[in-house]
């Protein structure tokens, strides 16, 4: 039986569908518990995750029949935020591909990757306030950081969705495509970043994420433990190589 999130498996990466074709992808407690798993892997076993949707829909928010029955209690277990802020952790890039609705939840979840890449069909936003909710799942700290706190702000307070070429003007997506492109382009991404060392990705990564007040001391500290690895004797030597013919 299909579940809420259909995973693929490669040496180097894995690619994660939303699938509750019925329900537009809407992101429920089953999801949540499936990201998690998800998560587990990843954590375990490092690769580049790709996030995307079926159906033509990346996931039109969280499950409202759900949400309409959670009370204080369910507020503040964090369940969404603990989920995206797992992704957000991953050890690898985490790449969204979106097509068409990324509401509410599904947003978040976006806004959760290191790379955003869409179809002309995208329509992004976050319309919790008009459901009596907040965007508690990462939108409030992270769409500001991405966007600019003056965008943002209309987002949230007015429930704004951005169409892709506004998103891409925003900086919340990198790049558009046909949606019969998208998948192969994040895949596209994916091989340039396996090309890659994969520690100098992860401390890359790290580095990225790092609070102000952590640099330059982490930034040195990681390129020490870099400094010292064969793959980076490996990779300039095979630079200096080449130049060298």
């Amino acid at each position: 039986m299909d579940g809420p999130l259909l995973v693929e498996e490669r040496d180097d990466r894995v690619v994660a569908s939303l699938h509750r074709p019925d329900k537009r992808n809407a992101i429920d407690l089953a999801t949540i518990q499936a990201l998690h798993a998800l998560c587990d892997e990843l954590e375990e076993h490092p690769r580049t995750l790709i996030l995307t949707g079926s159906g033509g829909v990346f996931a039109a928010g969280a499950d409202i029949a759900e949400l309409r029955e959670r009370r204080a209690e369910d507020a503040l277990r964090n369940i969404n935020a603990t989920a995206f802020v797992r992704i957000r952790e991953l050890p690898m890039p985490v790449l969204a591909a979106m097509d068409g609705y990324a509401l509410g939840g599904g947003a978040e979840l976006a806004y959760a990757a290191d790379l955003r890449i869409a179809t002309p069909a995208l329509r992004i936003g976050n319309p919790e306030t008009g459901l009596g909710i907040l965007a508690a799942a990462g939108a409030t700290w992270r769409l500001p950081e991405i966007v600019g706190e003056a965008l943002a702000a209309e987002m949230l307070f007015t429930g704004r969705r951005l169409t892709a070429e506004e998103a891409l003007h925003a900086g919340l997506i990198s790049a558009i495509h046909p949606a019969d492109e998208l998948l192969h382009a994040a895949h596209a991404l994916a091989d340039k970043i396996a090309a890659n060392d994969a520690l100098a990705t992860q401390h890359t990564k790290r580095a990225l994420r790092a609070p102000r007040s952590e640099h330059p001391r982490i930034d040195g500290e990681l390129q020490a433990e870099l400094f010292e690895s064969p793959e980076k004797t490996r990779r300039m030597t095979a630079f200096l190589e080449r130049r060298a013919r």
